[in-house]
């Protein structure tokens, strides 16, 4: 589903806007405003496809074998916030990978004006990043109350 957000959206924004293009949301806090992104998220270190192809299709590679791991295990869903973000930063890392590999670059379209354009891929990699951060607090939590 997340795959899908992020590739339904950008497919409008790139049928719908030239590049460079804004429609304001709300004024001066929310625009639609469509970049083409060759940096990694939200813009940084421009002119790295190649690399962040390689980097993209690793981290993919990597997170998918935990997830299956977890899932021959029997263990997933012992885990929620963990294998949930996973589950976001593996569909964020393949939307993006998959505008790269079919276009050279990531389209960004999510312009709050105090931050670099971003999409729905990079939020949901912001996201499980932020959930599996919560998942590791909560444990080191538990065990340092036993």
């Amino acid at each position: 589903m997340i795959l899908f957000l992020d590739q339904f959206s950008k497919a409008l924004v790139i049928s719908n806007l030239e590049t460079g293009e804004s429609i304001p949301l709300i004024k001066n806090i929310l625009h639609i405003t469509f970049v083409k992104n060759t940096g990694a998220a939200f813009g940084l270190f421009k002119n790295g496809t190649i690399v962040f192809i390689l980097i993209s299709l690793a981290a993919v590679i990597f997170i998918s074998t935990l997830i299956v791991k977890s899932i021959k295990k029997g263990n997933f869903f012992s885990r929620p916030l963990f294998n949930t973000g996973l589950i976001f930063i593996v569909s964020g890392a393949i939307g993006n990978l998959a505008d790269r590999l079919r276009l050279g670059y990531v389209i960004d379209f999510i312009d709050v004006r105090i931050w670099p354009v971003f999409n729905i891929a990079d939020t949901f990699i912001t996201i499980g990043t932020l959930l599996i951060i919560i998942s590791f607090s909560l444990t080191s939590q538990n065990c340092n109350a036993l």
